[in-house]
C-alpha cells in the first residue's frame, strides 16, 4: 500500500505503520502468549488503535467513498477499496495481552503432569519392573516375569506429586526463560526449564524410586513395609540412596527430552503451518523419549544398581560402580535393559505429552471470574 494512495493522506498511512511497527516489535514464538488479534476485540485493543479504527469505522465509509443521497460529493471507487484496505489493516494489528499469569501457568502445569504421570505408570508399569529386574541382575542372576505390578499403589502416591511439580516448575519457567531468550536460543530455555524442574521434583521421585525398585526386585512385599524397614535399617538416608546417581540420570534425561519434544514440535508446526493434531504430538513425543531413553541408559544401569544394593552396599559411589560393572560384567553391561527402556520411555513418552498438552488446552479453555470480568468492561 502507498504512502501517498489516494483518500489516505501521509499523515493516516504513517499513523496505520506506526502502530504496525509498535506491535509487530513484540515477536511471536512457541510458548509466548503475548499477542493477539484486536478484529473480534476492538475495545481491547491500545486507545489509539481503538481512535482510529472509529473515525475509519464503515459508518464512516459514505463520507469517503460519497454518498449521493446525503449530498457528500464521491471521490472515485479507488477511494472504497484502499478505504477497505485500511480498514483490515488496522484490525488484524496485533497487540500486546495482560501479563502472562504465572500462578495460573503453574497450578494448570501441575495439573497436567499429575495426569499425564499416573496414566503413564499405570499404563506402563510392567515394561519398568523387567527393565528394573534385567539391570539389578549380576552375572548369572535369573529374571522373574511374576508380579509385574509389584509396587504399583505406592509408587503412584509418588508420582502423582513428583510429576506435578516437574511440570509445574517446568511451565512457568520456561514461558520467562522464552521471554528473556532470543529465538534461536529456545532450546536453552526448554534445556535449563527441563533441568530445574527434574531437580525440584527430585526431593520426591528419589525415594519413590528406591521403594518401588525395591519391590520390583522382590526385597519387600509393600510399599509401607519397605519404607518403614528400609528406615528402621538404613536411615533417612536409605531412602535417599543413589540420589547423586539419580540427579546424574534424570537431569540430563528431562532437560534432552524435553528440549528435543519442544524443538521437534515447533518445527513440526512450522511445516503443516498450524496446531498439531493430538497422534502427531504423541509420535514427536514418542521420537523424543526413545532418543533419550537409549542416551541414558548407561545413567540408568547405575543408578538402578546403586539403588537396589541395600545396607549391604557392594558399590562405594558412582565411580565405583561404573569399574566394578566394566571389571565383572564387561562395558556392554552399561547397556542392560536398553530395550525395554527405549520401549517403555517411547510408549510413554507419546501418551505422556499427548495427555499432557491435551489436558493443558482443556484447562486453559475453562472461562475463570477474571475472564468474566474481563468480558464485561470490554
Amino acid at each position: 500500500m502507498s504512502p501517498c494512495a489516494p483518500g489516505f493522506g501521509g499523515v493516516g498511512a504513517m499513523a496505520v505503520s506506526m502502530l504496525r511497527m509498535r506491535h509487530s516489535s513484540m515477536g511471536d514464538n512457541e510458548g509466548r502468549d503475548g499477542v493477539r488479534l484486536s478484529a473480534r476485540n476492538p475495545n481491547g485493543a491500545s486507545p489509539a488503535l481503538y481512535q482510529f479504527n472509529q473515525a475509519n469505522s464503515p459508518a464512516r465509509a459514505g463520507y469517503f467513498g460519497g454518498d449521493s443521497r446525503r449530498g457528500r460529493k464521491r471521490r472515485g471507487t479507488g477511494n472504497m477499496s484502499a478505504q477497505k484496505s485500511l480498514l483490515y489493516v488496522a484490525n488484524s494489528v496485533v497487540e500486546p495481552q495482560k501479563p502472562i499469569n504465572f500462578l495460573r501457568v503453574l497450578v494448570e502445569g501441575a495439573i497436567a503432569g499429575a495426569t499425564a504421570g499416573v496414566v503413564v505408570e499405570t499404563a506402563l508399569y510392567p515394561i519398568d519392573t523387567i527393565k528394573t529386574r534385567l539391570q539389578a541382575a549380576r552375572s548369572g542372576g535369573k529374571i522373574v516375569f511374576k508380579g509385574l505390578y509389584s509396587g504399583l499403589a505406592g509408587n503412584l502416591a509418588g508420582v502423582l506429586p513428583a510429576s506435578a511439580i516437574f511440570v509445574g516448575v517446568y511451565e512457568p519457567m520456561k514461558r520467562k526463560l522464552l521471554d528473556i531468550f532470543p529465538d534461536h536460543l529456545s532450546s536453552v530455555a526448554h534445556l535449563t526449564a527441563g533441568a530445574a524442574g527434574g531437580a525440584t521434583a527430585s526431593l520426591i521421585r528419589v525415594p519413590t524410586e528406591v521403594v518401588k525398585q525395591r519391590m520390583q526386585t522382590g526385597q519387600f512385599p509393600s510399599a509401607h513395609s519397605a519404607v518403614r524397614q528400609i528406615l528402621a535399617k538404613e536411615g533417612v538416608r536409605g531412602l535417599y540412596a543413589g540420589f547423586g546417581s539419580f540427579l546424574l540420570r534424570d537431569l540430563p534425561f528431562d532437560a534432552i527430552q524435553f528440549c528435543i519434544y519442544e524443538q521437534l514440535r515447533l518445527g513440526l508446526k512450522k511445516v503443516v503451518n498450524r496446531d498439531l493434531l493430538d497422534l502427531e504430538t504423541a509420535l514427536v513425543g514418542a521420537t523424543s523419549g526413545a532418543i533419550t531413553g537409549a542416551v541414558t541408559t548407561p545413567l540408568d544401569v547405575i543408578k538402578t544398581r546403586l539403588m537396589t544394593q541395600g545396607a549391604k552396599g557392594h558399590y562405594k559411589g558412582i565411580g565405583d560402580c561404573v569399574s566394578k560393572i566394566i571389571q565383572e560384567e564387561g562395558a556392554g553391561a552399561l547397556l542392560k535393559g536398553i530395550g525395554p527402556r527405549v520401549m517403555w520411555i517411547g510408549i510413554g513418552g507419546s501418551i505422556f505429552f499427548a495427555v499432557l498438552e491435551r489436558t493443558k488446552q482443556l484447562l486453559a479453555a475453562r472461562v475463570l471470574p477474571e475472564d468474566l470480568k474481563d468480558a464485561r468492561l470490554a
